[in-house]
C-alpha cells in the first residue's frame, strides 16, 4: 500500500514538472501562504481596522524599493545564465572556460557592485522622507502610530535591497537550487519573526521584522558562496568586455519601466483608498489584494524557476525545446492556480456565512472574486513576461506602461466615490482583461516572428532541467 501512495506520488510530481527547484520555491511561498494566514489571524485579534489599514499601506510603501531597483536583479540573472553556461565553476571560486566569457562574466559582477552600492545610497536618503511626507498628509497627527515602524521598516528594506541582485547572480551560475533552497529558509523564519512581533504587542513593527529576518538568511547564504565572489573580485576587470549602454541599459530601463508599472497596477490600490477613504477600507482591500496575490505567487515557483534554463536554451539555440518547456509549465501551473482559486473563493464565502466579524476585515465576495481573477490574468502575463525576457528584450513595456496608466487613473477617479468594489472593477478591467488581452497579443507576435527568423532546431529531448 506505501509502495503504490509512493509511485503515485512520484508519477503525480513528474506529470506536474515539480523539480527540485519548484519544490523549494512551492515550499517556500506554501510557508508565506500559512504565514501570512496565521498573520492576517493575528491582525485581526491585536490590531485594530484603523492600525490594519497602516500595516498594510506601510507595505505598500516599502514596495516602493523597485523605484530603484530597476528591474536589474532579473538583468543579472539572465546575463549571468548567458554566460555562466560556458564556464565551469569551482567550490574554491577558480572558474573554467573561455577567457573572453570570463571576463564577461566579471564585468557583469563588477558593474551590479558598483550599481547597487549607488543605488542602495540614493534608497536610504530618499524612500524614508517619502513615507514620512505621505504619512503626514494623509493623517496627520498620527506620528505616534506610524513613525518608528516605517523607520525601522526603511532601514531593514536598504540592507536587503543591496543583498538581492547577488542572490540572483548566484541563480543565474547555475545555482538554481541552491538559491531555492535559500528562499524556503528566508520564508520559514520571516513567519517566525512576524508572528513573533504580533505575539509580543509591536504588530506594526512586524513588516521590519520580516525584512530583518530575509536579509540575515540571505547574508549567511550569500557568505556560504564567498568563494565565487572572491575570484570574481581577483580575476582582472575588463571594463571593455561588457558594453552597459548596448547590452545592459538597452535592455533594462525596460525591465525597469515594466518593474514600475507593477506597483502601479496592485501596489497602489490601498495608497489610494488610504488618502481617499481612510484606513479602514485601504486595510480590507491590502489584506485581500495579498491574499489573491499569495496565490498566484505560490504557482509563479512552477514559472519563475525556469528562468536561468530558457536563459541557457536560448544561448544554446535549442528553441524548440524552450518552447515545450515554457508551454508545459505554463498549464500546469494554471492547474493548480485553477485548484487553489476555487479554493480560496470557498473558504471566503464560508467565512462571511460563519465568521462576520472577520469577514468585515476584508472586500466583499464579489469583489474578492474579481481580485482572484485578476490573480490567473497576472500569471500568465508574468509567465509570458519571463519567457521574452530571458531573451534579452522586453517588448511588453508600453502594454505595461498603458495597463499602469489606466489601472491607477482608474482607481484615483473611482476610489473617492465607489470605495473597495469600484476600485476592485477598475483593477479588474484594466490589469485582469486589458492587460491579459493585450500582453498575449504580443507575446503571439513576438514568438512567431521568432521562429520565422531562427532555423528549427530539434534537440535532444532534455527530461528536466533544474
Amino acid at each position: 500500500m506505501i509502495r503504490r501512495l509512493l509511485t503515485f506520488a512520484d508519477t503525480f510530481r513528474k506529470r506536474m514538472g515539480m523539480d527540485r527547484a519548484i519544490a523549494y520555491v512551492f515550499a517556500a511561498r506554501v510557508c508565506m501562504i500559512v504565514g501570512s494566514t496565521g498573520t492576517v489571524l493575528l491582525i485581526v485579534h491585536f490590531l485594530s481596522k484603523v492600525e490594519q489599514g497602516y500595516y498594510y499601506t506601510l507595505l505598500s510603501l516599502v514596495n516602493l524599493q523597485v523605484i530603484f531597483e530597476l528591474g536589474f536583479s532579473f538583468v543579472i540573472l539572465q546575463l549571468a545564465a548567458h554566460e555562466a553556461v560556458h564556464l565551469h565553476f569551482h567550490p574554491n571560486g577558480d572558474i573554467e572556460g573561455d577567457s573572453s566569457t570570463h571576463a564577461r562574466l566579471v564585468a557583469i559582477f563588477r558593474k551590479t557592485l558598483a550599481w547597487y552600492c549607488v543605488a542602495g545610497l540614493i534608497m536610504g536618503i530618499t524612500l524614508f522622507p517619502a513615507g514620512v511626507l505621505f504619512f503626514q498628509r494623509t493623517a496627520p497627527g498620527t506620528g505616534a502610530i506610524w513613525f518608528w515602524p516605517w523607520t525601522s521598516a526603511a532601514l531593514a528594506i536598504v540592507a536587503l535591497f543591496v543583498l538581492n541582485p547577488f542572490c540572483s547572480f548566484v541563480e543565474g551560475c547555475g545555482q538554481v537550487r541552491q538559491v531555492a533552497g535559500m528562499r524556503f529558509a528566508q520564508a520559514i523564519v520571516s513567519v517566525f519573526a512576524a508572528w513573533g512581533a504580533m505575539l509580543l504587542g509591536k504588530g506594526l513593527y512586524s513588516p521590519t521584522m520580516v525584512i530583518v529576518a530575509c536579509a540575515v538568511t540571505a547574508s549567511v547564504f550569500l557568505w556560504s558562496r564567498r568563494g565565487i565572489f572572491r575570484g570574481l573580485l581577483r580575476a582582472k576587470y575588463d571594463r571593455n568586455a561588457l558594453s552597459w549602454r548596448t547590452e545592459v541599459w538597452s535592455f533594462q530601463w525596460k525591465i525597469a519601466i515594466t518593474w514600475l508599472c507593477s506597483y502601479f497596477t496592485v501596489q497602489v490600490l490601498t495608497p489610494v483608498l488610504f488618502a481617499s477613504r481612510g484606513a479602514v477600507e485601504a486595510g480590507r482591500m491590502g489584506m485581500s489584494v495579498s491574499i489573491a496575490g499569495y496565490l498566484w505567487n505560490l504557482v509563479f515557483a512552477w514559472m519563475s524557476t525556469k528562468a536561468t534554463p530558457f536563459g541557457q536554451l536560448i544561448a544554446k539555440k535549442e528553441f524548440v525545446e524552450l518552447d515545450h518547456l515554457f508551454f508545459r509549465t505554463l498549464w500546469q501551473s494554471l492547474a493548480v492556480l485553477g485548484v487553489l482559486v476555487v479554493l480560496c473563493m470557498s473558504a471566503v464565502l464560508a467565512i462571511q456565512r460563519f465568521f462576520p466579524g472577520f469577514s468585515a476585515r476584508m472586500v466583499p465576495p464579489g469583489s474578492f472574486a474579481l481580485l482572484l481573477l485578476t490573480a490567473v490574468s497576472t500569471l500568465v502575463v508574468q509567465s509570458e513576461a519571463i519567457y521574452l525576457r530571458s531573451h534579452k528584450e522586453d517588448p511588453l513595456i508600453w502594454q505595461a506602461l498603458a495597463v499602469a496608466i489606466l489601472t491607477s487613473a482608474g482607481a484615483y477617479f473611482a476610489a473617492p466615490r465607489w470605495g473597495i468594489s469600484g476600485t476592485s472593477i477598475v483593477y479588474f478591467v484594466c490589469t485582469g482583461v486589458i492587460g491579459l488581452i493585450s500582453a498575449t497579443a504580443i507575446f503571439r507576435t513576438k514568438r512567431r516572428s521568432r521562429q520565422q527568423a531562427e532555423p528549427a532546431v530539434v534537440p535532444l529531448r532534455v527530461e528536466a532541467i533544474s
